[in-house]
């Protein structure tokens, strides 16, 4: 009875109700912490054993929330001409979301195909997870130069790679785990006695795969293409720095944050930008769970 009920528009509408609500909660918390502490807290900050963990209460190091606000439809610098901060922001943003859904498609289909790889032999699971899992270890500022270096080497007639190429690739390669990891779990989800029952009628791994497993593991597929996109937008934010690609949100967060001591409430936008970012692309993957709502039973009960 609860499967069935999970499924009905009401149910479904009042868990996005609950999730905008929760949501709004979770901001308005944000605000209150925010300017709670810069009205109550040390005008020093707070320190541990000589170490500050939280930052001084000043206009200069914490400017109020309002003033960063004002300043986003302020223009960039006081050049004629010159575009509103928010504006820039966008522009960056969106720069930086298309690296990242290159990114993001190509971790997400190396992913998937090495879940298939790992579901189809156990000795490749065996052999394989390890390193997909000792790979995440990888620092992405020792890996960012060494990608570009490797792709300045790269000319194929008239191709040539240009250096947002580099940035997809590190996007992709913080996005493949979580997807790698989610695909295989949802792959290796059906009952014994279904993938039995798939035997009997002499199916083989191809047509389980299809008619089974495939849509067994939708439920555990999309969260982890969720995640793989907010990681993907991390790893381009972290190689524009790296790799010093212009126009993107993270070449801009360096940027701004050069003018912070003379302009403070500056530096915040496009951090927050990055922020809405990722909460943006792990909207527009979810949006994919509309197409495949049928599927996604266990995700939607929760």
């Amino acid at each position: 009875m609860s499967d069935r009920t999970s499924g009905r528009p009401e149910s479904r509408g009042s868990a996005r109700i609950s999730a905008l609500v929760w949501g709004l909660v979770g901001l308005i918390v944000l605000v209150v912490l925010w300017e709670g502490y810069k009205a109550f807290g040390p005008a020093s900050g707070v320190q541990l054993f000589d170490t500050s963990i939280l930052p001084r209460t000043d206009d200069r190091s914490m400017p109020h929330l309002l003033a960063m606000v004002q300043r986003a439809l302020e223009p960039v610098n006081s050049s004629a001409g010159s575009q509103a901060v928010w504006v820039a922001v966008v522009a960056a943003a969106l720069t930086s979301l298309g690296v990242a859904a290159v990114g993001w498609a190509i971790g997400s289909v190396v992913g998937f195909l090495l879940a298939l790889l790992m579901q189809r032999l156990q000795v490749a699971e065996r052999a394989v997870l390890p390193w997909l899992i000792l790979s995440q270890t990888v620092p992405l500022i020792a890996l960012a130069p060494v990608i570009v270096a490797w792709g300045g080497k790269i000319q194929i007639g008239a191709f040539s790679w240009d250096r947002w190429m580099s940035v997809a690739v590190i996007a992709s390669y913080l996005a493949f785990f979580p997807v790698a990891v989610g695909a295989l779990r949802g792959l290796q989800s059906p009952d014994t006695i279904h993938v039995e029952l798939m035997h009997t009628y002499n199916a083989g791994w191809f047509k389980t795969l299809l008619h089974l497993r495939l849509p067994a593991s939708v439920p555990f597929l999309l969260p982890a293409l969720r995640l793989g996109a907010a990681s993907a937008i991390v790893g381009t934010v972290v190689a524009e720095v790296s790799t010093g690609y212009k126009g993107g949100i993270g070449r801009m967060i360096i940027e701004f944050a050069q003018s912070g001591t003379s302009d403070p409430a500056k530096a915040y936008a496009p951090i927050a930008g990055a922020v809405i970012l990722g909460l943006a692309s792990a909207g527009l993957v979810a949006l994919l769970g509309l197409a495949l709502k049928r599927f996604n039973r266990q995700e939607a009960s929760s």
